[in-house]
Order: C-alpha cells, then structure tokens, then sequence
C-alpha cells in the first residue's frame, strides 16, 4: 500500500515499484486533496496490479477493511500536507493529517498484523519525512546525520517530527518493523506549481513576477524525485527494521542562485534572448520562521545500501523544464482545476473494495 500515491513524490514511487516489480499487487490508497492527481499515473492506471483507493488515512476502519481485504504486507507512506506556507495559515489541517494520519495507519498496521498467525513476519512499515524535522543548519557548513537532533521551526516540520517520533514508538514498543527516511527539496515532473520550481517555470513561461523570499539567501538541497523514487524502492525491500536514512541530492543552492539558473535555461529552451525573465524576479517579504539552510548527509544510505543520486543539479533542472513545457495540457489542467475531474471520469462513484 502506498499512501498519497497520487501526489507528486508517491506517483514516482508507484511508477518506480511497477516497472521494477511486476508481480506485485501495489494499492494507491489517495484522499485526493488538491494535491493529489490521477493523472500523474495515467501511463500505468492499466497496469494488471495496480488498484487505487479514494480514502482519507485519518478514517481508521477504512484503513483497517483497505489492509484486510487486499492482504496488506507493506505500506510506504506518503500521503502528508507538505506545503510550508499553507501550515503558517492552517496548522491544525497539518497536525490532523500528518500527526492523526500516520497514527492511524500505524494502529491498523499494528492490530492486523499482530493478528495473523506469522505475526510482523515479512511486514514492513516505511514512513518517508522530511529534513525540515532537524531545524535550520549555519550557513558556513555542518550536514544533517541520522543522529541531528529535531529542532522544527514550521507548523509543517513540527507535525513530520511529531509523526517520525510516533513512527519509532511503535518500533519501539510493539516492535513493528517500522523504516523512517528524511529527504531534501524534491524536484522534477508532476510536481504541484505551488512549489518553487513548477511555480516558476509557469511564471516565466507567461511574465509574471518571480517572488524570491527575503534576499534569496536561504540554502536548500535539492533531490531530483526519480532519485528519491529509487532510494525509497531500495530502503523499503533492503532497509533495517528500526533505522533511519537521509536522502539527500548533494546539491546546494542559495534560492536567489537557482532562480537566476532556473531563468537561464528556461528563457534558453523558450528561445528567448539569456536574462530576459530576470527583470521578473521580485524580493518579497521574508517568510515567517525561515531556516536558513538544510543540507543531508547520506553516507549511510550509500553505505549500506548503494544508493547514489543519478544527476547533476543542471541536468535534472533541464529535464524538469523540459517536462512543464511539454507538457502544457497537464499544467493547464492542474492550474484550471480541471484535473480533479480525472477521478470521476475513471472512477465514477463506485468503491473498489
């Protein structure tokens, strides 16, 4: 079962478990809240064992009849509020689902499994968060380990901490074999344009202002999802029962930078003259409780389980603009909201189960 399969990072996720796992039965278990988009899988919704699952994580005896009645064993989850600013405004949507969310799913993980007569026996509960949960680093160096301590200073990043911590309770007291991992900034195709980059990429393309927080000063590290998707099929099928892994991409940069770099290859791939979008870019207050910079350190996860990060900042960046000006039909169809008819149209108003 993978939760927020819809979303950006869990399409890829599904996308990576299929193509590399065909005999699996995979479950796409989705709210379908904004962010959450069908389309993102249309290229394997017909694949012979996928199912999808309009369910909301919180409602705990759907759960339970979702893992019954397919036979869950694993369950990578995904589904979260994950945007900064939206849990300045509305926190409480953020604790409900991330905190009330991830506790559901492990109380019905727990209570099914522990009934079977092998027990947590080739069970897995793997709970994908976020490097936000350890707080801001300085801006002359220092990473992020598996040992930082958690300092959130976001709405957002509190209720990811909240959830690890509930996550490595149940390891803990039931011993159900749960895996946490922390990435960095995702980035890449099917990515909702309220982030950075999408959002970007779409405000170019139609001269509008680029609205940079503060001076563009602060650092993030950014991971392409593919990537991600990669690191997360290894951890879920090699991970320790118990550890923790950072996911992170290597690859610095100061906000004000990628912008400027993100400007230049999309005025290139539009045939635009170089700098012509610069003048877009706009300072704008800074926001509220803003970390200076993350950067991970994933020398575990390479240790132990081989994983390196496939590309270079550049060239991913480049295949992300690429993708967006490709494909204008699903970036219309988001912006429209014309997507979150796509349900209805596969669906209707049956139920799966």
């Amino acid at each position: 079962m993978v939760t927020g399969g819809a979303g950006f990072i869990g399409s890829h996720v599904i996308r990576t478990l299929i193509n590399n796992h065909p005999d699996y039965r995979i479950v796409n278990v989705d709210k379908l809240t904004y962010a959450g988009n069908l389309e993102n899988l249309r290229d394997v919704e017909n694949a012979s064992g996928y199912r999808f699952e309009r369910a909301d994580i919180c409602d705990y005896n759907r759960i339970c009849e979702i893992i019954d009645h397919y036979s869950i064993d694993g369950i990578i989850h995904l589904a979260a509020e994950s945007h900064v600013d939206r849990s300045i405004v509305d926190p409480f949507t953020f604790a409900h689902t991330n905190v009330m969310g991830t506790l559901s799913l492990l109380q019905a993980a727990r209570t099914r499994w522990e009934a079977l007569p092998d027990g947590y026996n080739g069970k897995t509960f793997y709970h994908i968060s976020t490097d936000e949960v350890y707080g801001a680093l300085p801006a002359d160096g220092g990473f992020f380990t598996e040992e930082t301590p958690y300092s959130p200073h976001s709405p957002y990043s509190a209720s990811k901490a909240s959830s690890d911590h509930f996550v490595r309770a149940y390891h803990d007291t039931y011993g159900m074999p749960c895996i946490i991992t922390n990435c960095s900034n995702n980035y890449g195709p099917n990515q909702f344009p309220e982030k950075l980059i999408p959002l970007f990429i779409n405000n170019i393309l139609h001269h509008r202002p680029l609205p940079v927080y503060g001076a563009g000063l602060n650092v993030r590290d950014w991971l392409y999802v593919e990537d991600h998707a990669r690191a997360i099929d290894l951890v879920f099928h090699n991970g320790r029962a118990g550890a923790t892994y950072n996911i992170g991409g290597f690859n610095e940069w100061r906000n004000i930078d990628l912008v400027r770099l993100l400007v230049k290859v999309t005025d290139r791939l539009l045939g635009r003259p170089e700098g012509d979008s610069l003048p877009l870019i706009t300072f704008v207050t800074d926001r509220k409780g803003h970390d200076l910079r993350y950067a991970i350190d994933s020398t575990l996860l390479s240790r132990e389980l081989g994983w390196t990060p496939s590309l270079q900042f550049e060239e991913g960046l480049e295949k992300t603009v690429r993708w967006y000006l490709d494909n204008p039909e699903w970036v219309g169809n988001v912006t429209s909201g014309e997507y979150q008819k796509y349900y209805e149209t596969m669906y209707g108003s049956r139920k799966n189960l």
